[in-house]
């Protein structure tokens, strides 16, 4: 056997023998708060027996897991690893103790969807509803964010699809992405608004207005504040950044802001005549809606059923 393997047997036998899940609790609460102090009081213990845990941990592996500066407690890239790993280890955790409730009570299983808001007015409730009428005993929970809350908690297995505008390559290393259908940004308004009913509106017709926008670490947002770049503006003033449609649509509805939103967001009010349409050519290119899931976990008949019907639907779409 070649030194590699020799290391990588050595590594397994000691999370088998002497890593407990207390430990990797504590690890883990740890690299969310960069505290030790804090995760001891999460998890009941004194500061120095927490302390003792973390060196009893580095002592086991041989490695540094964190590291004290003026910001608190920061992991070391091992202590990233392993705080990732155990993330995962405690939603496998967490979901077989969901299965075996869910079997012991007559149900088909329990799926956790993480949504953007180009999926959550259409795609995502006709799919539900499509799956619902199969599967009644389906229990499916939505989780709404940005790719920079949903994406790592896809990778610790804390979400099993994410559905919604596909991210950047960034995103790619440990995830497949599936594109579903392309989707055209559009600007809209209440339908009392000022601009309403106009031919044509300018970029600088829209200016003494607000604006409902994604949050700054979106690819929407980028490509947004690039069209601002290019009339001479660094970002957008008076602006609300909001990834809630409910509240983007009561915006728009109740003021005169202006929304920039993917347009199978906004259809159907617009059809309803609770939203308009404003004549300008937003000049971003059209963008995948897709959806992401675990390159290395497959995904669980749940989710592969629900993953179906989302191809199904967005077909329609």
């Amino acid at each position: 056997m070649s030194e590699p393997n020799q290391k990588h047997v050595r590594i397994v036998e000691r999370i088998l023998t002497r890593l407990k899940l207390k430990q990797l609790r504590l690890l883990v609460a740890v690299e969310s708060h960069n505290s030790i102090l804090h995760a001891a009081r999460e998890l009941n213990l004194s500061q120095p027996a927490a302390t003792k845990l973390i060196k009893d941990l580095e002592a086991d592996f041989g490695v540094l897991l964190f590291e004290r500066t003026n910001r608190g407690v920061v992991p070391t890239i091992y202590g990233e690893a392993l705080a990732r790993h155990g993330k995962l280890i405690f939603a496998q955790i967490s979901h077989a103790a969901q299965e075996l409730d869910d079997l012991a009570e007559g149900s088909s299983g329990r799926i956790v969807i993480g949504t953007l808001l180009a999926a959550s007015a259409l795609l995502l409730p006709k799919t539900i509803a499509r799956v619902l009428a199969q599967k009644p005993g389906l229990s499916i929970k939505i989780q709404e964010g940005t790719n920079e809350v949903l994406m790592p908690a896809l990778r610790s297995g804390e979400v099993d699809l994410v559905v919604g505008r596909l991210p950047t390559h960034r995103h790619r290393d440990e995830l497949l992405q599936e594109r579903l259908y392309e989707e055209r940004v559009i600007a809209v308004t209440g339908m009392t608004h000022p601009l309403r009913g106009r031919k044509r509106v300018t970029f600088q017709d829209m200016m003494e207005y607000g604006w409902i926008l994604p949050p700054p670490e979106t690819t929407l947002r980028r490509q947004i504040d690039l069209v601002f770049l290019d009339h001479g503006l660094s970002s957008p003033i008076n602006a609300v950044e909001s990834v809630s449609f409910l509240a983007n649509r009561s915006l728009l509805a109740n003021s005169t802001m202006i929304g920039v939103l993917p347009s199978h967001v906004v259809e159907q009010d617009i059809a309803a005549g609770i939203l308009a349409r404003v004549p300008w050519d937003v000049p971003i290119p059209i963008g995948p809606v897709g959806v992401s899931y675990r390159k290395t976990k497959g995904l669980t008949p749940a989710a592969a059923f629900f993953l179906d019907e989302l191809r199904a639907v967005a077909e329609t779409v």
